[in-house]
C-alpha cells in the first residue's frame, strides 16, 4: 500500500519503482484541516482524528518528527506582508539547497542533552527540528543559549504531540520522558504542549503520566480544573510565593482566572503598569477592571489606583481616555483615579491589593495577542479563546497590617 511505500522511505530514504531500488533525501509535509475542535479531538480520539484508517498506522506516524498546531497558527492579514526588501524565492531556495547537508543540531548539544529515555526515532526528529530552525534563524551559528533553548523546547513540544497522541492508538510503545537537561546547572526540565496545559485532564490516560502528574503542581485559581499552567514542584511549595509561566500561543486564560481569587473582596487595588496608553491598552484595563466588580461585596466601593506612562504618545489624548472611564465607573461603586510617573521612569510591573497579595507580571495587563475584533468573533467577548503571549506571573502574600 501506499502507506507502507511511505513508511519504507521515511525510515530508509529508499523505494521501489518497477524493479529498481531507488534512493532519495527529500522531505514529506502533509497539510490538511480538522474537522473537529482540538478539545473534541482529545477527549473521544486523538490528534490524528481526520487521517484516514490505514494512516493511523503507529509505525508510519512514529517516522513523523513534528506536528506543527495549525490552529495556534494566524490567519494572514495584509499587515503581515512587509512593505520593505525581502528575498526573492528562488534565491531563498538556494540558499536553503546549501544549507541542506548541513548539521546544526551540535549548537544545542553544548548546553543541554536529551533524556535517555527517548527513542532512537524521537531523538531524530527533534534533532533535525533543531538543525532546521537554527539554519534559517541563526545561519551564522552564533546564539545565545537562551534562544537555543528555546527553539530546543518548540523541537521536543512538535515531537511530543506525535508520541502522546501514538499512545493513545497503541500502548504498547514504550513510554518515554521528553526531558531535557541543563548542562550548566543539572536540573532537569519537562516538556508540555500548551493542549497539555489547557485540558490535563486529557492527558493522564498512563499509569506513568498519572504518577507524573501528581509531582506536577496545578496552579491554583478561583475556578475549578481551569489548567492555567504545571511547573514540577521541586521541594516544598511555599504558599506566599507562587510563580508559574504561560506559554506562547496558550489559550484557556483570562484575567478571572489570574487575578479573581487574590482580589475577593478588595477595597483599594493600585495598577502599575507604564504600557496602559493605546486604546486596546485601555481597553484591558476595562476587562480589567470588569473582574474587580465580579469579586467585591455588593454595596461596596473600591478604589483602584492607577500609575502608568505616557511615553511618546500624547499625553492629553490619554488622559482624555482615562477620564472618559473614570466617569463611566462613577455609577458602578469604582473610585478610579490615576497619574502619570513623570519623575521616573517605571519599568516593573504590577497589581497590589489590600487583600494582601501583590501580583507581579512581566507584561502587565498586556497578555494577549492581537485577535478579531470583529462582531461575531467570539475572542472580542472571550478571553479564554485568545492566544496569549509568553509571560510570568509571580503572587506574593504580605501580612494585611491590621
Amino acid at each position: 500500500s501506499l502507506v507502507d511505500v511511505m513508511k519504507n522511505y521515511m525510515a530508509n530514504r529508499s523505494f521501489s519503482r518497477g524493479i529498481e531500488q531507488l534512493t532519495a533525501d527529500a522531505s514529506m509535509v502533509f497539510v490538511g484541516n480538522t474537522s473537529k475542535s482540538v478539545s473534541y479531538m482529545l477527549k473521544h480520539a486523538n490528534l490524528f482524528y481526520d487521517l484516514p484508517d490505514r494512516y493511523q498506522d503507529t509505525a508510519f506516524l512514529d517516522r513523523i518528527h513534528y506536528y506543527i498546531p495549525g490552529w495556534e497558527v494566524s490567519i494572514i492579514r495584509n499587515e503581515m506582508f512587509t512593505s520593505e526588501f525581502g528575498f526573492i524565492v528562488d534565491y531563498l531556495a538556494q540558499v536553503f539547497k546549501i544549507q541542506r547537508f548541513q548539521d546544526y543540531s551540535d549548537l544545542y548539544r553544548k548546553y543541554f542533552e536529551l533524556d535517555n529515555s527517548l527513542s532512537t526515532r524521537d531523538k531524530e526528529g527533534i534533532n533535525k527540528t533543531v538543525s532546521g530552525l537554527l539554519k534559517i534563524i541563526f545561519p551564522h551559528r552564533e546564539a545565545e543559549k537562551k534562544e537555543i533553548e528555546e527553539i530546543l523546547v518548540f523541537a521536543i513540544e512538535g515531537r511530543k504531540r506525535i508520541k502522546s497522541e501514538i499512545y493513545k492508538i497503541d500502548p504498547t510503545f514504550d513510554p518515554v520522558k521528553f526531558h531535557y537537561k541543563d548542562l550548566e546547572t543539572g536540573s532537569i526540565v519537562g516538556v508540555n504542549t500548551n493542549e497539555e496545559k489547557r485540558y490535563p485532564i486529557f492527558f493522564v490516560h498512563r499509569e506513568e503520566e498519572k504518577s507524573e502528574t501528581e509531582n506536577r503542581v496545578l496552579v491554583n485559581s478561583s475556578e475549578k480544573g481551569i489548567g492555567l499552567s504545571f511547573e514540577r514542584a521541586k521541594g516544598k511549595r511555599d504558599p506566599n510565593k507562587i510563580h508559574f509561566t504561560i506559554m506562547e500561543n496558550q489559550t484557556g486564560i483570562s484575567y478571572r482566572k489570574l487575578f479573581g481569587k487574590y482580589l475577593k473582596n478588595a477595597k483599594k487595588i493600585e495598577i502599575i503598569d507604564p504600557y496602559i496608553r493605546k486604546v486596546y491598552q485601555i481597553r484591558n484595563l476595562v476587562e480589567f477592571i470588569e473582574v474587580v466588580l465580579s469579586q467585591k461585596e455588593e454595596g461596596e466601593e473600591v478604589d483602584i489606583h492607577l500609575i502608568t506612562d505616557y511615553g511618546d504618545m500624547n499625553r492629553t489624548e490619554i488622559e482624555n481616555h482615562l477620564r472618559e472611564l473614570q466617569d463611566n465607573l462613577i455609577n458602578v461603586d469604582i473610585n478610579f483615579t490615576f497619574e502619570f510617573a513623570t519623575k521616573h521612569k517605571i519599568h516593573a510591573r504590577s497589581i497590589q491589593a489590600d487583600t494582601g497579595w501583590k501580583i507581579l507580571l512581566d507584561r502587565g495587563l498586556d497578555i494577549f495577542q492581537r485577535y478579531n475584533y470583529g462582531l461575531f468573533a467570539i475572542e472580542s467577548v472571550s478571553q479564554e479563546a485568545r492566544f496569549c503571549k509568553a509571560f510570568e506571573i509571580t503572587y506574593l502574600k504580605a501580612d494585611r497590617k491590621k
